[in-house]
């Protein structure tokens, strides 16, 4: 596949402008940088070479407008629609573009989890094969996974040259996906994240948001803890994919993707997380020059001064991580009854059978949500907590253990666990880290 020339169509935004760096440094082709104003075309510019970290690229992007797509269209062999996520907005542009797209030329949306067959269906009937999903993940320099979306009208071989060049030349973790709701990553992602927030309202009276987020921290196998991953995602942003995931699944766990009340309130007060200064939590410069950090605290609706939280299980698998001792680590865990550690457990297990389940339903191979966890979120792969765990048996133990009857029954545990390709090609060691 060679892919000289990409139309970049919403290059301003976040994702559209960083996506467009990853196709003029590694893909080394000419972008048009499509916005509504020619202003923003030529500031998104410089903010997309500095995304990338190579100033030497700079001669390779176009700046253009709405009024220009005639002319962009016709002479690109890759057309990435990343305007906001809204299924009317994206109708518009497919409306404005498909007179001029060349019989050769990809067309690609950046859509998080809109239906790729609903927009496939806006193209006319010869367009539609050339049509799916190209989903990157934020930061797209740092985080390499790219869901590749087929729809039922896709060429399956155009497809799969479009995964070779997305693993081979743009560098990306390219996985394959079905059109399920909010596909593979950010389905298991944002489950993990909404049932933490849930949990931060079940458990207000004990701290809330940081009370959760410290009983998940980064000594469980991810970079930021889940709430405070979802304030900087943008709660407007989260609630979004939770919304679609609700709206349009009906599996075991369809009840943690409602969104919490506080949350909402939240974001009707428009305060949206990090993007906006504050949501669930936010930063305070004091007189003297100190930054405190802040949480929303949900049973009294005011912010408070983070707690540091000391629970003894957290306490004694920190020294052991730092210590190299793995083993260890996850016993103290194991053996510790507490209902923070109880809560932590719990949620690690969820967090692998819930993978391993849409795994089965929105990819064709298990193997991908570890690629999608790792690549996506830098989240320790599901099957590398298995791993982690002392392998498929002990893990069935622990879930027979610690997991509601009813919980169990709804995902029927030997099911989900039968043929799993263990071990992981990752190596859980490098995920778990001595910190809270």
């Amino acid at each position: 596949m060679e892919i000289k020339t990409v139309t970049v169509i919403g290059a301003n935004g976040t994702m559209g402008c960083n996506i467009a760096g990853i196709f003029a440094s590694f893909g080394k082709c000419k972008v048009y940088m499509v916005c509504r104003s020619m202003e923003k075309a030529q500031n998104a510019i410089p903010k997309s070479i500095k995304s990338i970290k190579a100033e030497a690229i700079g001669d390779r992007y176009i700046p253009a407008t709405y009024d220009d797509l005639p002319t962009c269209i016709a002479e690109s062999d890759l057309i990435f629609e990343s305007v906001s996520e809204n299924f009317e907005t994206k109708k518009d542009i497919i409306e404005r573009i498909r007179g001029y797209v060349q019989p050769h030329a990809i067309l690609a949306t950046g859509t998080s989890g809109l239906s790729i067959n609903a927009m496939a269906e806006l193209y006319p009937e010869e367009l539609r094969p050339r049509f799916m999903g190209m989903h990157f993940f934020n930061p797209p320099y740092m985080m390499t996974l790219c869901e590749i979306i087929n729809s039922t009208y896709t060429d399956k071989a155009l497809s799969d040259e479009l995964f070779d060049y997305a693993e081979n030349v743009l560098h990306r973790a390219a996985v394959r996906v079905h059109d399920t709701a909010a596909f593979l990553g950010n389905r298991i992602g944002f489950q993990f994240i909404n049932e933490a927030m849930q949990y931060a309202e079940r458990y207000k009276d004990n701290g809330g948001v940081d009370y959760i987020d410290s009983i998940i921290g980064q000594f469980t196998g991810r970079n930021m803890a889940p709430i405070a991953t979802g304030d900087f995602v943008g709660l407007d942003v989260h609630k979004a994919i939770v919304d679609n995931i609700y709206a349009n699944t009906k599996d075991y766990a369809h009840d943690t993707f409602v969104l919490p009340g506080y949350v909402q309130k939240l974001i009707d007060e428009g305060k949206l997380g990090r993007k906006s200064k504050q949501g669930l939590y936010k930063t305070v410069v004091s007189e003297s020059g100190k930054r405190i950090q802040y949480v929303y605290d949900i049973a009294t609706g005011e912010y408070r001064e983070r707690v540091k939280y000391r629970f003894p299980f957290v306490t004694r698998m920190i020294a052991h991580l730092h210590a190299g001792e793995y083993a260890e680590a996850f016993k103290s865990l194991e053996n510790n009854h507490s209902v923070e550690a109880e809560i932590c457990l719990s949620f690690l297990i969820k967090y692998v059978l819930y993978s391993i389940t849409v795994a089965r339903t929105s990819s064709d191979d298990i193997r991908f949500a570890d690629d999608a966890m790792a690549t996506g979120f830098g989240w320790v792969p599901p099957l590398a907590v298995i791993d982690a765990l002392g392998g498929v048996e002990k893990f069935r133990e622990l879930a027979r253990d610690r997991l509601s009857s009813e919980l169990r029954a709804q995902i029927n545990l030997d099911e989900t666990l039968k043929d799993l390709p263990l071990p992981s090609k990752y190596d859980y060691r490098s995920y778990f880290k001595g910190k809270q």
